[in-house]
This record gives structure tokens, sequence and C-alpha cells, in this order.
């Protein structure tokens, strides 16, 4: 089977509709946003409570599932995608939502954002399953701490290897494990960089960032491999998820690993 480009960083445009089914929807979807949630409340529960308004960038933010909720609380979004059909779906929420007043939508890649925009700094940046789309991830870091504020948040979330490794070895997929073969195939919702959460710690301690949590995002979930089950009890699996999700080993084997972050420095 073909296999994804890995040397240009991806556009949704032909997935936008699977990503808002399969990744953002359902059950998945749902764990997804209770973790978040909760590493918010625990780490920067003013920005839930909208105590004062903050300027917040979602960048790459495909459908805004995360800063809509936010924009809905009073503060102010740009989002920000290359993919025009992302953007597409994102205003159709908007516009549904009636957050025009609250939402702008940038047609644009992360690195050319600021040619955008009159004012490129921010309260509160997020990146959510970025950096496992980008030709060359680690140059997204530093690109996303220009764009906040000393003393702002960069709410982050990645793909992470070990998840995918692991999911390859229960289902006995051997020859892809022994030959490293961790990129997706074309019009796969397999990203083209799985990362290793590690290196991305070892990325972050260079930056002027001081790390306030690490979380693990469907930490078992995604090794029920029976549907049935895996749906039979959502409440359960939810709390049990978010009980798992910053104890090791489990947090290592969540399909992806959210970090909290303070911008040090002047």
């Amino acid at each position: 089977m073909a296999k994804q480009n890995a040397s240009q960083d991806r556009n949704f445009d032909d997935l936008a509709g699977r990503f808002k089914k399969n990744i953002y929807g359902g059950l998945k979807g749902a764990v997804r946003l209770a973790v978040l949630q909760r590493d918010f409340s625990e780490c920067i529960p003013h920005v839930l409570a909208a105590e004062t308004p903050l300027r917040i960038l979602d960048a790459g933010g495909g459908q805004g599932q995360f800063s809509l909720t936010l924009a809905k609380a009073g503060h102010q979004v740009v989002l920000c995608d290359i993919s025009a059909e992302m953007l597409k779906l994102a205003r159709e929420q908007v516009d549904s939502a009636g957050l025009q007043q609250q939402v702008t939508l940038v047609h644009c890649g992360i690195q050319t954002l600021a040619q955008h925009l009159a004012d490129d700094q921010f309260d509160l940046v997020l990146c959510h399953a970025v950096m496992e789309w980008m030709a060359e991830p680690q140059s997204l870091l530093p690109c996303l701490l220009q764009y906040l504020k000393p003393g702002g948040w960069l709410s982050l979330t990645y793909y992470n290897r070990h998840s995918l490794i692991f999911k390859n070895l229960l289902r006995t997929n051997f020859k892809k494990i022994i030959a490293q073969d961790f990129g997706g195939a074309k019009g796969s919702l397999t990203p083209i960089n799985p990362l290793v959460p590690e290196q991305v710690d070892t990325w972050l301690e260079d930056l002027p960032l001081t790390v306030m949590a690490r979380s693990g995002i469907r930490v078992f979930h995604d090794y029920i491999l029976d549907g049935q089950q895996r749906e039979r009890s959502p409440d359960e699996l939810i709390a049990l998820e978010l009980l798992f999700s910053r104890q090791e080993p489990y947090r290592s084997l969540g399909r992806y690993i959210h970090v909290i972050g303070e911008k040090t420095g002047g």
C-alpha cells in the first residue's frame, strides 16, 4: 500500500469528514475532551471559567472542537489551518453557535500566520494533533512559542509512537514493527511522524517553558479490540481513563500525549 508523503506537511482537505467522525466523534472524542478539561481545570482553571477574556490561538486547529468551547465561554479565538475543508467545518460550527464575533478563521499554515495578524501575541496557544503530521515536527515548537506571551500557556497534544507499536504488537503485525514502518498509508489517519514522548520532552526542555502537566489520552481504550466491549460502559471507561492517564506505565501508552506548559522569561 502506498505510503503518505513524509517530506511535506499534511493537508486534510481529503480527510476532513473522516476526522470529524473517527477522531473527534463518539467515545474517542469524549475521552479526549475529558482529559483536556481535567488538565485545564487543574492547571489553569480560570481559562475554563473565563474569569478574564483571553486571546487564544488554535494553531492547526482544524474543526476547532476544543477551542470553540473556549470561545463560547467568552474568549477571543484565532483558528488557523492549511485545510480549507477543515475550516469549512469550523465555519459551520461558528455560524451555528453564533460565535462570529468571538472567532477568527485564518486559512494558512502555522509558520505564516504572523503575515495575517496585526497582533501575534496570545495568552494561550493550543496545538492539538498537529506535530505528527509535519515533515519537521521539532521546528513547530519554537514557532508556537513566538506567538505566546510570557506567562502564557501552551496546550500541546501529539500522537504517541509507543502506543502505535504496542497496538501493532497486540495485532501481531510483527513485520511492521521489525521494519520500523510507523508512518501511515496514503489516506490513513495514522500520521506521517508518530512521535516518541521522551524525544518531545527533550525538545520541550530546550524551550523557555515550564511543564505543568503531562497526561495520556486513550491509555487503554484503543487496546480493547472488541468494539461492543469498548462501548459497554462509557461512563466507567472515561472515569478509568482519567484515573490512569497520569499514572505510569499507562500514561506512556496513551494514543496521544497532552502537555500543558507555561512560557517563562520576558
